[in-house]
């Protein structure tokens, strides 16, 4: 347990431990206006869970290839919207909690005895992610029971990962269209107006409705397709055993 979580105040010693940076990278923060200061009792600057939430966000801004310039007026143009809009973005698209399965367990869901390969596709596909000693996190419940049903109604699991395969091609061309659109339309023209405070709200709202929004008009759209190539499917086929029929 770190000493944050037990006294609820630290010095820019245990903080600097705390947040992972130098005690002169702080006192940098600080003097750019990045970072509040702290609340002094005596000779001994004494520190909060707000500053260890503004420094650990400053410290994921800079890995994401943001410079002190950049980040210095993302926070002064709304800190907190700032942070609030980076974990919409990092939140997964699936809500099902996490699914930890042990190697038997993984090959058991892909079809019983299969080789290190197919796995590893399986985990280049988003099924599984290692977490050693042969136990794995399912990424994706929802995918993995969609892997599970290929391989149920007998098709071989190399012939499933195919398909899987082929299917996260067409996500990948559908989700850039949904991102792009957010990019253009709703990011852009706001990063234009300089990012003014009281619109984060609103774009932090486009980007959760815009998630579900990509899974409903997704699902809108596939039904009637599915429908539509499973009937001139039948059609094809009727009228292979209606020809095969006169023939014979």
């Amino acid at each position: 347990m770190s000493e944050f979580t037990q006294s609820g105040e630290l010095t820019i010693e245990q903080l600097a431990a705390e947040v992972g940076m130098s005690v002169r990278n702080i006192r940098a923060h600080q003097s750019r206006g990045l970072l509040d200061p702290p609340e002094v009792r005596g000779r001994t600057g004494y520190y909060g869970p707000q500053h260890v939430d503004r420094l650990r966000l400053i410290r994921d801004m800079q890995a994401d290839g943001l410079n002190l310039a950049a980040i210095s007026k993302l926070v002064g143009t709304g800190g907190e919207e700032f942070a609030g809009f980076r974990r919409a973005l990092a939140t997964p698209f699936e809500t099902a909690g996490a699914q930890i399965m042990d190697g038997p367990e993984v090959r058991a869901a892909l079809g019983g005895a299969v080789s290190e390969e197919v796995i590893d596709r399986a985990q280049k596909l988003g099924l599984f992610r290692p977490l050693g000693d042969d136990r794995f996190e399912v990424t994706s419940p929802r995918l993995l029971r969609a892997a599970e049903e290929i391989t149920a109604i007998g098709l071989p699991h190399e012939v499933g990962l195919d398909v899987l395969e082929k299917l996260d091609r067409h996500a990948q061309s559908i989700a850039k269209i949904f991102v792009e659109l957010f990019l253009e339309e709703i990011w852009k023209p706001f990063q234009k107006a300089g990012m003014p405070p009281e619109d984060w709200a609103r774009v932090r709202d486009a980007l959760e409705r815009l998630r579900p929004l990509a899974g409903e008009s997704l699902l809108g759209m596939f039904e009637p397709a599915m429908s539509e190539a499973v009937e001139r499917a039948a059609d094809r086929v009727a009228d292979k055993l209606g020809r095969d029929a006169r023939r014979s």
